[in-house]
């Protein structure tokens, strides 16, 4: 057994926090099926495969592994309940700026990791390649986004930009969801357009608001005062998939 040294943990550790992310260009993978999935579909992304002897994996020669501990795994691992393998991988610094056809997925101010993880895993479902966030959007590499993508992470191109510039550019037309906007299921949706989700709490902020051309809004059956982001996105991709 290899094990890690205090060095190391204390690297590892770091990625948990943004900064030293975006100073590495580094971030985290962990579990199983997450590892497995990188090693078959972006080796050449992977630094390091930490993991416990509960862990097989298909060798690769060019990946470095080390095999540790139970006790040094639960040092480095961000989950409650560790499995025994994380893999640190470098960021995809090829992005390139979101071609403009199909369904694009625009973010403004998504705070909660989980619901981020979430939109990103209903956007790999549905097809959807591309995710405009704004600077406000919760980082797509933090740990809990990155479990709760489920993966989708690797496979979707994720952008960072002043939302208002770029929609303001786009030829697209611009779908928000808004609490005054017409029935999403009255509306003739489009093949390609852009999709607006906003903030958790808030909504679309007024800047963005701006550059939406067609409101929409899911209309309540029942007493509920809202609904979560995540849900509301998927309801509203799912619509213009059906359409």
């Amino acid at each position: 057994m290899t094990g890690l040294s205090a060095n190391k943990i204390k690297w590892i550790r770091s990625l948990q926090q943004k900064k030293f992310r975006d100073e590495l260009d580094l971030f985290v993978i962990e579990g199983e099926k997450l590892v497995t999935e990188a090693i078959f579909t972006c080796p050449d992304a992977i630094e390091l495969i930490v993991h416990t002897d509960r862990f097989s994996y298909p060798i690769n020669s060019q990946i470095e592994t080390i095999l540790t501990s139970e006790n040094d795994f639960k040092r480095i691992s961000s989950l409650q309940h560790p499995q025994g393998c994380l893999a640190i991988l470098k960021k995809n610094k090829k992005q390139v700026f979101p071609e403009e056809k199909g369904l694009i997925l625009a973010l403004d101010s998504v705070q909660d990791p989980g619901n981020l993880g979430t939109i990103l895993r209903i956007a790999d479902w549905f097809g959807i390649k591309q995710v405009v966030c704004s600077h406000t959007t919760v980082d797509c590499y933090n740990p809990k986004v990155v479990q709760s993508s489920m993966g989708a992470v690797l496979r979707i191109n994720i952008q960072y930009t002043q939302l208002e510039t770029w929609l303001e550019k786009t030829n697209l037309p611009v779908y928000g969801a808004l609490l005054e906007g017409s029935s999403i299921y009255k509306e003739s949706l489009p093949e390609e357009a852009v999709i607006v989700m906003g903030n958790e709490g808030n909504g679309i902020s007024e800047e963005v608001t701006t550059f939406v051309t067609h409101p929409v809004t899911i209309p309540s059956f029942g007493g509920s005062e809202s609904l979560n982001v995540a849900v509301a996105t998927g309801i509203i991709v799912s619509e213009f998939r059906r359409s």
